[in-house]
């Protein structure tokens, strides 16, 4: 019998959409529309689904949001976003992915934001550890990737969109060539056990696990995760291969000048999201 997760993947081009970050090469093996517009939509979409997930968690507070509802970072400018929409074409799921170049350190990361890097005990060991890390990536041949702004609308939290979005984020990093990388997880709706089943590994520092935190920002205990898009846990290995090989027929929405490669033009029939996201 074919099991739901299975059914779930099979169908993941009709549930997944992909945003480029402006300016980022969009790899030619998948489906991209210049759609500037639906671009905004989903995002402001999605940013108006963490805003409601967050306040009703008691993670921020209405000051911390915009005007209308909106939760966004700085990070969503420069990230690729992956997230799953309902049959409204209204995203009920996300997470973004930030693919950094060139030489960096802890000081460029959004993790330089981590109470444990102001933590007296742990601040020495917590930056050796990231910087580490990072120079692996580049003896590997491989990029360093920040994960974080995952939300998950409470009717979606026990369906397998939950699953295939974290192991898109696999899929994803293969096609942008293999990623060493890192997550802040919460604890809250068991979203740490989740990507730790699926390969995430808690940072070691100073040879030993780092410890569960509490975020002030967000009010909430997080566990630090590394992972390797290469090495993801061998139960799951299978799975993020068929969604790896179901990427080239899920969506992505570029501005015109976020891909080299000539790209459909219209994106609205593809998907029932035109008009949808922007009344949410």
């Amino acid at each position: 019998m074919v099991s739901l997760l299975e059914r779930t993947i099979s169908g993941v081009d009709r549930r997944l959409v992909l945003l480029a970050p402006p300016g980022a090469p969009v790899p030619p093996t998948l489906r991209a529309f210049n759609d500037p517009v639906g671009h905004q939509q989903l995002l402001h979409g999605l940013q108006q689904l963490r805003g409601r997930v967050y306040l009703a968690d008691g993670a921020l507070t209405r000051d911390q949001l915009l005007s209308d509802g909106r939760h966004r970072t700085p990070e969503d400018e420069y990230s690729w976003h992956l997230l799953t929409v309902g049959a409204d074409g209204r995203p009920n799921a996300c997470a973004w992915y930030r693919r950094h170049h060139g030489a960096i350190g802890l000081e460029h990361l959004r993790l330089r934001r981590c109470p444990l890097a102001a933590d007296t005990q742990w601040q020495d060991g917590f930056k050796k550890a990231v910087e580490a890390e990072i120079a692996r990536a580049r003896r590997e041949r491989l990029h360093y990737a920040e994960l974080g702004g995952w939300a998950v609308s409470p009717a979606n939290r026990r369906s397998p969109d939950v699953v295939v979005l974290a192991l898109a984020v696999f899929a994803l990093s293969r096609l942008l060539g293999g990623a060493l990388g890192i997550t802040t997880a919460t604890v809250r709706h068991r979203s740490s056990t989740i990507l730790r089943r699926l390969g995430g590994v808690p940072l070691r520092v100073n040879g030993a696990a780092a410890p569960l935190y509490h975020d002030p920002t967000y009010q909430c205990d997080m566990e630090l995760l590394s992972f390797d898009s290469r090495r993801p846990d061998a139960r799951y290995a299978e799975a993020i291969n068929r969604v790896f090989d179901r990427m080239a027929q899920v969506s992505v929405l570029a501005n015109c000048a976020s891909t080299s490669e000539p790209v459909a033009q219209n994106f609205a029939g593809s998907l029932s999201v035109s008009g949808a996201v922007a009344a949410a």
